[in-house]
């Protein structure tokens, strides 16, 4: 008989209290679960907004719900009567760590208030997220990703040059708030070990949003000049962009000179190697209009998949541009494992997308698929009486 057992995952025996909804503390707490904690979801009764989000519906699930969802348990609980606020208490008491991502003030009604919580359990970890921050004139706004990209200038440099500002494809500021929030965390965590308490997070959509802004946000702080959008290129290196082929588009990233000179060797334009006007970045920079229609033209007369492989043999990075249906059945993201299929109580077989950190020692898994509504509700009820 095998008597081995799978190794305890990093977070094993962690509980954490899920009363966030939609987008950022779901994504959160998905990454705790993956990490092996016990994530309890606790749910109005009509649900996470999320799982009315579609189509598509898998078995009246929609894919959105599907996608921050899985290893986490299900139970209803209505926080506005007292049955559902004692449960939240009850938990509470025996969790390390809550996530919550209420209007300011909606808990406090409801008699919840995170620090009478922590008062009653010093080690908890309380973690709130809101739309632009505890403090400030903005406080009470109420805040989504679309109107963040807008708010946090992400859609003032994303789209072409010439046309209107535009927002990322996926909720990128929800998503990294998620990230984030569950960094934060981990930190709470480790310090817990020092001092043996608990303390609050107060993080944001909008804050998570400006402070990614990163290297655009430093050029304006250094210049005191408005980024401009550029499409698909970059606005301190030349190449960096999107070139179309003869028959499909990929992505060119040169990132320094050396890069420069193997790239023109392999497209087989030794004069534009030789020529001065480009020899450096700051050049190629200064040069743009006059390089990159060059480029241009040489990339459109051949196909896509003989740049690629020339490119990609002289060492400069390089890719097509893929659709979603090709990424996820990519040799390569199969091969890390980044689709999985779990079995699901309605659905049957469910694909997901796979866990991103491999560990060597403590791994994460997938443990438990998304949860039907309510489904855990009579078991995490007996479980904290």
């Amino acid at each position: 008989m095998n008597t081995t057992t799978a190794p305890a995952a990093p977070l094993d025996g962690l509980v954490v209290l899920d009363l966030s909804r939609v987008l950022a503390g779901p994504y959160c707490t998905m990454i705790l679960g993956d990490l092996g904690a016990d994530v309890l979801k606790l749910e109005h009764p009509s649900g996470d907004d999320t799982r009315r989000w579609g189509p598509p519906f898998a078995a009246g699930e929609s894919a959105y719900y599907l996608a921050v969802n899985r290893n986490k348990r299900s139970a209803v609980a209505d926080l506005k009567t007292a049955d559902g606020a004692a449960l939240v208490r009850r938990i509470a008491a025996r969790a390390d760590v809550l996530v919550e991502n209420f209007r300011p003030g909606t808990l406090e009604r409801y008699g919840l208030a995170l620090d009478a919580l922590r008062a009653r359990n010093p080690r908890l970890i309380t973690l709130s997220i809101s739309g632009m921050g505890a403090t400030g004139p903005d406080k009470d706004l109420p805040g989504y990703d679309f109107v963040v990209q807008a708010l946090g200038g992400l859609m003032a440099i994303s789209g072409p040059a010439a046309g209107p500002p535009s927002k990322v494809g996926v909720a990128v500021v929800d998503l990294t708030t998620g990230m984030l929030a569950a960094n934060a965390l981990l930190a709470a965590l480790y310090a817990r070990e020092r001092s043996g308490t608990g303390q609050h997070i107060d993080i944001s959509l909008l804050e998570s949003q400006v402070a990614w802004l990163a290297n655009v946000g430093s050029a304006f702080l250094v210049s005191g000049a408005e980024p401009a959008r550029y499409g698909n290129a970059h606005p301190t290196i030349v190449p960096y962009q999107s070139f179309a082929a003869a028959d499909g588009d990929f992505a060119l990233a040169v990132g320094n000179d050396g890069q420069w000179q193997a790239l023109c060797a392999a497209i087989e334009r030794p004069d534009l190697a030789a020529d001065a006007r480009f020899a450096t970045n700051p050049q190629r920079v200064e040069q743009r209009d006059v390089l990159v229609p060059l480029l241009a033209a040489h990339f459109a007369t051949r196909p896509l998949a003989e740049w690629v492989a020339r490119i990609q043999a002289a060492g400069v990075p390089v890719g097509a541009v893929r659709s979603i249906g090709q990424v996820l059945t990519d040799e390569q993201v199969l091969a890390r494992e980044m689709v999985v299929q779990v079995e699901h109580p309605t659905i049957g077989d469910l694909k997901l997308l796979g866990i991103p950190f491999k560990f060597s020692a403590t791994p994460a898994s997938i443990r438990r698929p998304p949860p039907l509504l309510g489904q855990h509700t009579a078991e995490i009820a007996a479980e904290y009486q």
